[in-house]
C-alpha cells in the first residue's frame, strides 16, 4: 500500500534547506500556494531557517499586500531573488532596491521555458528573446542591482544570428497548486482558472534531485480520480497541503467562480458603456487596430479595456484574446482577477502559451507604457527605484506582428474634457510619459525595425507610428493644437509631415464603426501596380473571403486598378494567412480564372502562401478552371 504524502504545511516545508533554489509556480493571485508560502515564513521567523534561498518565479505572485511572494521578503531568508514579475511583490522590491538581495529580472516566457529545459536535463535555455532589451548581457543582462554579479545571460551567436543563452540551474523545492489530490500525489486542477506551469516546474524539480510540494483544496479517496484529469502524477509529488479555504481562493477575492474555471458558461450580461473620456478614447483607438479574425493579447491596466469596446461594438466574435497564463478566448476577467476568463473557449499551459507566443502566433498585442524615447523605445519594467519587472511583455512584443502601446501623453493631474467629437486638454500632467531616453529598454525599437513589425503608440491627443529612424506622428485628436500640445511637450523634434485627424466618432457617445470598419474588405490597400516592371502585386495575406459578395468586392477592386491599362501584367500574389470560405470557394475560382484570362500575361502569375492546406485547396478549384500557374510555399518574387 501506499504510504499518504498528505502532511500539514509546516511539515512539508521543513524539506527546505538553507541555500536551496526554491522556485514557486503562480500568476497575480492564480495558483499561488499561499499556505505553503506562508509557512515558510512561520518557519523563518520562528526557528531563524531556513536562510539564504534563491527564490525564483516566472508570473508575478502576490497582491501588493504582503501576500503571496511577499510573505518570503526578510533580509536573510532570500539571498537570490530570479523573477519575472516585481510589481505585485512590493516587499521583494524594496529587499532588492536596498541591496539586500541579489536580484535578477528575466522574462516571463523565458523561465517558463527554462523550467522546461532544467527538467529535460538541458544546461540551459537558447532564445531570441531579449535582444535588444535591458536582459541582453550587452545591456544590463537581466541584473536588477548592483548586488547581482554573476552573468545568468550569455550571448550566444548562431550562423550569423544573435541568440542568447540563459543558464539553468537546479531546483531544489517547486512549489505548485492544484485543486485536488489523493493520498498518493495525484493532482487535478479542475477549479483552477488556469494551469500555469506546474507540470514543467515538478519535472524540473524532479530532474534536480529535488522535492515538490502541492497546495490542493481538497483531498480525494485512493483511486478514486479520473486519470484524464489529473495534470501532475503522484510520481513527481513528495507532500501535499491541503489548504482552508482563506488561503485557496480562485484568486484574491474570488473564493470560486465556475465561469473561469470553466465548469459552466454563464450569459453575459450588457453593461453599461464606458464613459467617453481621456482613457476609453485611448482604447476605442486602439480597438481600430484590429483585424478580424486577429488572435489577440491584452496587458494589464489600460489594455484590458480593449476587450470591453470589442464588446460594446458587438465585435467579439470577430477576434480571439488570449493572455499568457494559457487562457484563450472567452471574456478577459479584470482587476486583481485579471490573467482568467470566463467562458473561456479553451485552457492550455503556461509554457504552451509562450511557445505559441514566441511562434511568433499573435497578430496583435495591447500593452501599457511607463515610458518612450524619441527612437520608440518603451520600459515597462523599471522607474528609478521602483521596480516592476518586464513579466510577458518582451516575450509578448518580440514575434508578434502588430505591437500597439497605449498610454496618456501625461500622467499626475492630467485632466482632459472630451465632447461633440472634440477634445480639450484643460489640465496638463506634471509627468510626460515621452523622455529623451528611457530609462530601461524593454521593448528595442532597433530590433522591431529589423524584423519589420508594426509598431503603434496610442495616447489620448495623438498617435505615433514606428519608422525607420524612430517616432513619426501620424494622427491629432480634433480640438488638440498640434504645436501647443503636443509638438512643445516632446523633449525631442519628431517627423510630423504628415498627419491626419482621429476619427470625430472616437470623442463621442455611441459606436465608433468597429465591428463594419473590421468586416471591410478594403481590397483597394491590398493591390499596388508597379509600371517599370508591369507588375501588380496583391497582398492577401490574412483576408478572409466570407461570401459571394466578398468575391465581387475584389473583382471591382482589380477592374478598377487594372481596367484602365492598356497593357496585360504580370501578378504576384501573397496567400499567407488567407481563409477563404466554402461558401466562397466557386466564386474565389471563377474570379480567379476571369482575372487571369482578362489581365495577366500568359505564365505570367506567381502565387504563394506558407499554408500547404490552403495550397491544396486553391490548387485543386483553379486546376479544375484549367487555372494552371502553381502555388508556390515561399515568395519567388516577380515574374
Amino acid at each position: 500500500m501506499s504510504v499518504s504524502k498528505l502532511v500539514s504545511a509546516r511539515d512539508a516545508v521543513a524539506v527546505i534547506r538553507p541555500g536551496d533554489v526554491v522556485a514557486s509556480s503562480g500568476w497575480g493571485g492564480h495558483g499561488v500556494a499561499e499556505a505553503v508560502l506562508a509557512a515558510i515564513e512561520e518557519r523563518f521567523l520562528d526557528t531563524d531557517g531556513p536562510a539564504d534561498l534563491t527564490l525564483v518565479w516566472a508570473g508575478g505572485q502576490g497582491d501588493g499586500q504582503g501576500r503571496g511572494l511577499d510573505h518570503l521578503a526578510h533580509a536573510g531568508l532570500i539571498r537570490r531573488a530570479i523573477g519575472g514579475h516585481y510589481g505585485l511583490v512590493p516587499k521583494l522590491a524594496k529587499l532588492a532596491v536596498d541591496e539586500e538581495i541579489e536580484a535578477y529580472n528575466l522574462p516571463e516566457g523565458v523561465l517558463v521555458h527554462l523550467y522546461r529545459s532544467i527538467a529535460s536535463g538541458s544546461p540551459g535555455l537558447l532564445s531570441t528573446v531579449g535582444i535588444g532589451t535591458f536582459v541582453d548581457p550587452r545591456i544590463e543582462g537581466g541584473k536588477v542591482n548592483r548586488s547581482a554579479v554573476d552573468d545568468l545571460v550569455e550571448l550566444a551567436p548562431r550562423r550569423d544570428e544573435e541568440w542568447l543563452f540563459y543558464r539553468g540551474f537546479p531546483i531544489d523545492v517547486a512549489i505548485i497548486r492544484g485543486t485536488t489530490a489523493d493520498p498518493t500525489g495525484n493532482i487535478t486542477t479542475e477549479r483552477e482558472a488556469v494551469n500555469l506551469e506546474i507540470l514543467q516546474l515538478a519535472m524540473a524539480a524532479k530532474a534536480s534531485g529535488g522535492h515538490v510540494i502541492c497546495q490542493v483544496q481538497r483531498v480525494a479517496e485512493a483511486g478514486s480520480l479520473d486519470s484524464r484529469d489529473v495534470r501532475v502524477p503522484a510520481i513527481l509529488v513528495d507532500a501535499v497541503v491541503a489548504a482552508d479555504l482563506a488561503q485557496h481562493e480562485q484568486t484574491w477575492g474570488v473564493r470560486y467562480d465556475p465561469a473561469m474555471s470553466g465548469e459552466l458558461r454563464i450569459p453575459l450580461q450588457t453593461g453599461e458603456r464606458l464613459p467617453v473620456d481621456g482613457r476609453s478614447v485611448i482604447a476605442r483607438r486602439a480597438a481600430l487596430e484590429l483585424n478580424a479574425d486577429d488572435v489577440v493579447n491584452l496587458g494589464i491596466g489600460l489594455p484590458e479595456m480593449v476587450g470591453r469596446v470589442v464588446g460594446e461594438e458587438n465585435a467579439q466574435d470577430l477576434v480571439t484574446i488570449t493572455i499568457d497564463t494559457g487562457v484563450i478566448g472567452g471574456i478577459p476577467s479584470s482587476g486583481s482577477a485579471f490573467g482568467a476568463s470566463v467562458n473561456r473557449e479553451a485552457l492550455i499551459d503556461h509554457v504552451s502559451a509562450f511557445d505559441f507566443i514566441d511562434g511568433g502566433g499573435l497578430d496583435t498585442v495591447f500593452l501599457g507604457v511607463a515610458e518612450c524615447d524619441r527612437r520608440g523605445n518603451v520600459n515597462t519594467s523599471r522607474f528609478a527605484d521602483r521596480i516592476a519587472g518586464c513579466g510577458g511583455a518582451i516575450n509578448l512584443t518580440q514575434q508578434t506582428r502588430n505591437v500597439v502601446f497605449m498610454t496618456p501623453f501625461t500622467s499626475g493631474g492630467l485632466d482632459v474634457h472630451v465632447a461633440d467629437g472634440s477634445m480639450e486638454i484643460r489640465s496638463e500632467g506634471r509627468f510626460s510619459k515621452f523622455v529623451p531616453e528611457v530609462g530601461q529598454i524593454t521593448f528595442s525599437a532597433d530590433v522591431a525595425v529589423g524584423r519589420q513589425q508594426s509598431v503603434t503608440y496610442l495616447t489620448e491627443r495623438c498617435v505615433f507610428r514606428l519608422g525607420p529612424e524612430g517616432l513619426l506622428l501620424t494622427e491629432v485628436a480634433p480640438g488638440v493644437d498640434i504645436e501647443r500640445d503636443v509638438l512643445a511637450r516632446l523633449p525631442f523634434p519628431v517627423d510630423a509631415s504628415d498627419v491626419s485627424t482621429m476619427a470625430p466618432a472616437l470623442f463621442r457617445d455611441g459606436s465608433i464603426g468597429l465591428r463594419d470598419g473590421m468586416l471591410e474588405m478594403r481590397v483597394e490597400e491590398r493591390l499596388h501596380y508597379d509600371e517599370p516592371s508591369n507588375t501588380v502585386f496583391m497582398d492577401y495575406s490574412g483576408l478572409h473571403v466570407r461570401s459571394p459578395d466578398d468575391v465581387a468586392r475584389i473583382v471591382t477592386a482589380v477592374d478598377a486598378l487594372l481596367g484602365s491599362l492598356d497593357r496585360r501584367v504580370y501578378s504576384v500574389v501573397n496567400y499567407d494567412r488567407f481563409q477563404l470560405d466554402e461558401a466562397a470557394v466557386d466564386a474565389y475560382a471563377d474570379a480567379v480564372k476571369y482575372v487571369q484570362s482578362t489581365y495577366y500575361l500568359p505564365s505570367g502569375v506567381t502565387r504563394h502562401s506558407k499554408n500547404a492546406f490552403m495550397r491544396l485547396k486553391l490548387a485543386r478549384e483553379f486546376t479544375r478552371r484549367e487555372v494552371t500557374d502553381p502555388i508556390h510555399e515561399e515568395a519567388t518574387g516577380s515574374p
